[in-house]
């Protein structure tokens, strides 16, 4: 089920900017007045369990991403089937997804921004309408705004966000005029948007 609760409560409870509501969370963030996890009236004694560090960047991640447990599994079950490094594939998997590489070139400030252009037919890939924030982008594949869409006051707010943070990965190689971009080639671990232990999560995925 999805969680449709306030975004700010998953930050504290996660000790970390998610970036769930985009620029609001550069300029005013909640966590940065109330760095304690809900519920928690002091901090907590002794150290965690190896279980509970598992889970919690288990939980860091797929809130990260905003996706429910099923589909999130599935995800890390494939990538533990892949002849690469299971922690790579599974955050290069993220990184790709159509709604993510709209966020990353700059037309959106939030993933939940972004997945809204996908979904009402704002974005293209390789000329074509695609309306699956989840559709996989491959290297070489072209994403696009549709034209008729390049005047919309958010989407140029966000592009003024993007050019201000300087956020935009190497990996896309960005064409203003067009408000294209094409993925030059697969990301490199550093340039995904995931700061978490990629290999905890596989950890928690295998017992």
């Amino acid at each position: 089920m999805r969680y449709t609760g306030a975004v700010c409560k998953l930050c504290r409870r996660e000790q970390t900017k998610l970036l769930l509501k985009g620029d609001k969370c550069h300029v005013k963030c909640t966590l940065d007045k109330r760095p304690m996890p809900p519920g928690a009236a002091r901090p907590q004694r002794g150290k965690p369990s190896a279980f509970a560090v598992r889970l919690r960047e288990k939980q860091k991640l797929r809130r990260l991403v905003s996706m429910t447990e099923k589909p999130f599994k599935r995800l890390v079950e494939a990538a533990s089937q892949s002849p690469e490094a299971s922690g790579d594939h599974l955050l290069r998997s993220l990184e790709l997804r159509l709604d993510n590489v709209v966020r990353r070139m700059g037309l959106a400030t939030s993933l939940k921004q972004a997945r809204q252009l996908v979904r009402h037919g704002h974005v293209k890939v390789g000329g074509k309408r695609v309306g699956i924030p989840s559709y996989n982008i491959q290297a070489g594949d072209t994403v696009a705004l549709d034209q008729r869409y390049r005047e919309n006051v958010g989407v140029k707010l966000s592009l003024e966000t993007s050019k201000r943070l300087n956020q935009r990965p190497s990996y896309l190689e960005y064409n203003e005029g067009e408000f294209a971009a094409k993925i030059v080639r697969l990301p490199e671990r550093a340039e995904m948007s995931f700061p978490v232990n990629e290999q905890l999560i596989i950890e928690y995925y295998s017992k």
